[in-house]
């Protein structure tokens, strides 16, 4: 992609500017990286420097801060009134001339404001007060951050080599000093868990699912030719669902769908989910089945079996293992296997897209997959892809895929 002229850059800006005033989906995205561009465009190396080195990492650890101190929650409270340094301080604990450097760097980063004599917080600064966001933020502070930190050090003592497919000698072993598989050390190591979990959900929210409309034609694709000839069958499979968030909002988004959901997933977060229904909360819009993925799929013949960002954690080989599980279960000219997941670009690669293939090299030792990859495996296992759906501004894609 060839480096366009800050004019250009304008002219696009504009022209996401009017498609975001008329609400065209992808339009805030657009707008937010051409304004990346424009940046990268205009600064100097010793600005970026000073951007990338020092503005960027003081502010990620002044919200780290915030987190411990509750700032942007009492900013949040404390409403059009704002809050003095001197009243902040009284409340977080922090010094008042520490508080004042610290946040004035927030406001310097738009982040916060101040007028009038006061702190106040922003929209964005309102959102971060949520728990989700607050244990996100612990995350990636606390978990991710180290295993970037460590990339120069790690890739220097591998000759620049990648670590072996879903090794457990990867850049998040190396700089938490662990032989334990990443999901093992959560565990090991509270509250990280539940903050991993916080960040999942977060990760997505706001963007448009797989199920919306102008996303994946769900009318067309799974509903229209569902067989009625069967009481007892399934429309939808979600496999490794974890709690139901997908299916919930499948459900939401098509209450009057034929058939039966199944959500399935290991026994211990299936008991978990059984153990957490209360005897008064409505009936669940699934039927919840405990299933390995890497053992044969117990439900045959449903519409679609989903898998959303569950391949992308398996090197090539366990992945194409789990779809293969699928196989004996699909009806030829009538099954789909659904995967949301990231389909990685190189003429064209989004913040989100290689952002999170990054964080997959850090932690997991796997790589996010392009179109071609993703039809290896999938022909590895015996299956075809029959179309690739993406929504603009969101970084996974829907591929849809039969029995070849």
């Amino acid at each position: 992609m060839a480096n366009p002229s800050v004019s250009t850059i304008l002219e696009d800006l504009a022209a996401a500017g009017k498609a975001y005033d008329q609400a065209e989906p992808g339009a805030r995205e657009a707008l937010i990286d051409r304004s990346r561009a424009l940046v990268a465009a205009l600064e100097m190396p010793s600005e970026f420097i000073q951007r990338s080195f020092w503005a960027e990492p003081a502010l990620s650890a002044i919200i780290r801060i915030a987190v411990d101190v509750k700032l942007f929650q009492l900013l949040r409270d404390a409403g059009e009134a704002g809050l003095s340094a001197s009243a902040l301080a009284a409340k977080t604990g922090v010094d008042v001339v520490l508080l004042q450097r610290l946040t004035r760097h927030l406001v310097a980063m738009y982040l916060i404001s101040f007028h009038h004599g006061a702190f106040h917080g922003t929209p964005l600064s309102d959102q971060l007060a949520a728990d989700n966001y607050q244990d996100s933020i612990s995350f990636c502070y606390d978990t991710a951050r180290p295993s970037f930190n460590h990339f120069p050090t790690f890739f220097q003592n591998t000759h620049y080599h990648s670590p072996p497919v879903g090794s457990l000698n990867g850049p998040f072993q190396s700089a938490h000093r662990t032989p334990l598989h990443f999901f093992d050390w959560l565990v090991a190591h509270p509250p990280n868990l539940p903050h991993f979990d916080s960040f999942m959900s977060a990760y997505r929210a706001g963007k448009a699912n797989w199920c919306d409309r102008g996303f994946y034609p769900v009318a067309d694709r799974l509903i229209a030719g569902f067989d009625t000839t069967n009481g007892d069958g399934v429309l939808l499979v979600d496999v490794g669902g974890g709690r139901g968030h997908d299916m919930t909002i499948f459900t939401q988004q098509h209450p009057t769908h034929p058939g039966r959901i199944i959500l399935q997933d290991r026994e211990p977060v299936i008991a978990a989910l059984d153990a957490s229904a209360a005897p008064t909360t409505s009936p669940r819009a699934f039927t919840a089945q405990a299933h390995d993925f890497f053992t044969p799929q117990p439900v045959a013949g449903a519409r679609a079996y989903y898998l959303h960002s569950i391949l992308h954690d398996w090197d090539d080989a366990r992945a194409t293992h789990i779809l293969r599980n699928l196989v004996p279960a699909l009806r030829r000219g009538y099954s789909r296997v659904l995967l949301n997941e990231i389909v990685v670009r190189d003429d064209r690669p989004t913040l989100a897209a290689t952002s999170m293939d990054l964080m997959m090299l850090a932690h997991f030792a796997v790589r996010e997959r392009s179109a071609a990859e993703w039809r290896a495996i999938l022909a590895a296992a015996g299956l075809r892809v029959v179309q690739i759906y993406s929504y603009p501004g969101v970084a996974e894609s829907l591929i849809e895929a039969e029995l070849a």
